[in-house]
């Protein structure tokens, strides 16, 4: 693995041995300590650390756009505008002063379910404004194998689009000068990697070896066709794997980046997950109590949640745990001190912090150029009007399991599909995670409030995933309802959004597939008959059984249809006027029983 150079200040500080034999084995021999050699000689290492920026080069719009703070002045909670990589430039440059070992790193989906002006150019934008930015290491996500697997390479190696070529004369794409890390992913026929497992940095005589994987689950929420032909590990067994490698090369500092994270008890961005890890639960708290002691810090992402927690590994020791959000709105400062005798992380050294990515300091005059470059490209499309609405329509913004623009985007599905030549289609469903932002009422540009452009509704749905329509019998329809709250998803359930003629009641004092009232389904005002069959829509990601409903792979007749954005846009230019916006939907198709409450 590559290691490179790095020069620094060399600081000198004292370490208590007992200490350092509580928090790793770092203890020292007892002659050495008799000889005076006791004191070992530290160097500093700052972090900074970035997770799911998803190509928001653009400042986000509405709720992805703002951080819950608390006020100083009246203690209560409000939401701070951030984002933008005009700002987040700014405030890493600005972090890095004073520290002259300085590492930039990221925890995945960096790239995919990427804003226009990143998506329309298959996110070379994003890759470039990291360059620029002094990325030097991320882990992959899931979401950069949207594309597949050679378009992940291309993003790394560079090159021109093999379909779309090169946007601009004379320019080719160069690829990311910083590594993407792989750790988990193999060719699934021949083991081999698909990109590089770590990367080693060598601060002033210390080896820090940093280690990526995204999460194990990665097939089931991307399309089978940006993961095929590969095979994801399991992140603990593969960390532990390599820290272990990277020990045998003499490599004793090591850092994670999961692409996996948690959800915290608390909204606030600096949330400390309170004491041993106690106000946190997801996936990661489980990765960290598992990881190799020998993981001095973890970064995280995935989640798209903010804290800084202490987490105990194995040995039932605090280790430092992260996640910056997402989309650029966060940055984590994780400061540390390396022993420069043992090549190790002090482990009680490490302080973890996340900062705000505010947009009262300069912005950083290259990413202006750069993001002017590609918003002129762009502009032809991105800002023709599409249609109009009467108010913010929230979809990722909405804590509502039942949020206003799935709504809409299910009812634009069934709208579009539904005659006999598109498919036929009687009911349509939509994943929450396919949402990727809010409709704001508010103009992002000279386009007028209420418009809503080609932009911002490729923001909303960039994947431009193909419908799908297919025969389902009213079992498997109600298997679909219940799959939202069991088998896989029982843990953390995935509520669909669903079109205005399908209703029915969710009880959440029961648990797992008895959470779906079944006399309460109805559709079209009727119960839904078992044997029947039914036309259905949904994206081609969640008709073939992503994010764990095997029940919509198992229909039959598939007919595949025009893109989830174009039916979108299709149906915004087609039902609202500048004189008759679209109104946010009622949100009254799901009946939501609350814990401790009676139907």
């Amino acid at each position: 693995m590559p290691i490179s150079g790095s020069t620094g200040r060399r600081r000198t500080a004292l370490a208590v041995a007992a200490t350092v034999a509580l928090f790793g084995s770092m203890a020292l021999p007892a002659t050495a300590e008799a000889n005076g050699q006791g004191k070992p000689k530290l160097e500093d290492l700052q972090l900074l650390a970035i997770n799911d920026l998803h190509g928001n080069l653009e400042p986000p719009a509405g709720s992805s756009g703002t951080i819950n703070e608390i006020d100083a002045t009246t203690g209560k909670t409000v939401a701070t505008p951030a984002g933008g990589v005009e700002y987040l430039a700014t405030a890493l440059r600005n972090a890095r002063e004073g520290h002259p070992n300085s590492v930039t790193v990221a925890a995945g989906d960096i790239i995919g379910a990427s804003p226009l002006i990143s998506g329309l150019f298959h996110d070379e934008p994003t890759i470039e404004a990291m360059n620029q930015i002094g990325l030097d290491v991320t882990s992959v996500g899931n979401h950069e194998f949207d594309e597949g697997s050679a378009e992940l390479k291309r993003m790394q190696d560079g090159g021109c689009h093999p379909t779309d070529g090169c946007y601009e004369p004379g320019r080719t794409f160069e690829g990311a000068e910083f590594p993407y890390l792989a750790a988990n992913v193999t060719n699934e026929k021949t083991g081999k990697q698909l990109l590089k497992p770590y990367w080693v940095k060598n601060v002033r005589g210390v080896k820090v070896g940093f280690i990526g994987v995204t999460l194990e689950g990665t097939p089931n929420i991307v399309t089978a066709s940006g993961v095929q032909g590969l095979k994801f590990g399991n992140e603990v067994e593969t960390i532990n794997k390599y820290t272990a490698e990277l020990k045998r090369q003499g490599v004793n500092s090591v850092v994670a980046l999961i692409h996996e994270g948690g959800l915290p008890a608390s909204s606030v961005y600096n949330y400390d997950c309170g004491s041993g890890g106690s106000g946190i639960s997801g996936p990661i708290v489980d990765i960290a109590k598992r990881l190799d002691p020998a993981v001095g810090a973890i970064v995280t992402g995935h989640t798209h949640n903010s804290y800084a927690c202490m987490i105990p590994d194995p040995n039932g020791v605090p280790r430092s745990v992260t996640s910056a959000a997402s989309f650029g709105r966060l940055y984590t400062e994780i400061d540390l001190k390396l022993d420069k005798r043992t090549g190790s992380i002090v482990r009680p050294s490490v302080t973890a912090t996340n900062h705000i990515v505010r947009r009262d300091v300069p912005k950083a005059p290259d990413m202006t150029t750069l993001i002017d470059r590609y918003r002129q490209l762009s502009a032809p499309i991105a800002n023709r009007a599409v249609g109009y609405i009467s108010s913010d329509i929230n979809g990722r913004g909405s804590t509502d399991l039942e949020k206003p623009l799935g709504d809409l985007i299910a009812d634009a599905q069934l709208a579009g599909l539904a005659p006999a030549d598109k498919g036929g289609a009687q009911v349509a469903f939509m994943n929450p995670g396919g949402i990727r932002s809010d409709l704001v009422y508010k103009a992002s540009g000279s386009e007028g409030d209420g418009v809503v452009t080609y932009g911002e509704a490729f923001t909303v749905q960039p994947f431009t995933n193909m419908m799908q329509i297919k025969t389902l019998t009213g079992a498997q329809l109600i298997q679909v309802l219940q799959q939202q709250v069991s088998g896989s998803n029982a843990a953390s359930p995935k509520i669909l959004q669903i079109s205005g003629n399908l209703a029915y009641t969710l009880d959440l004092n029961k648990a797992g597939a008895d959470r779906v009232v079944l006399d309460s389904v109805r559709l079209n005002g009727a119960p839904v008959d078992p044997n029947a069959k039914y036309r259905v829509a949904a994206n081609e990601f969640l008709a073939g059984g992503g994010d764990g409903f095997p029940a919509f792979a198992a229909g039959t007749d598939k007919l595949v249809g025009a893109s989830d954005l174009d039916v979108f846009n299709a149906y915004l230019s087609g039902h609202s006027t500048a004189t008759a916006p679209i109104a946010p939907p009622a949100q009254n198709r799901i009946k939501i029983i609350a814990v401790g409450q009676t139907g």
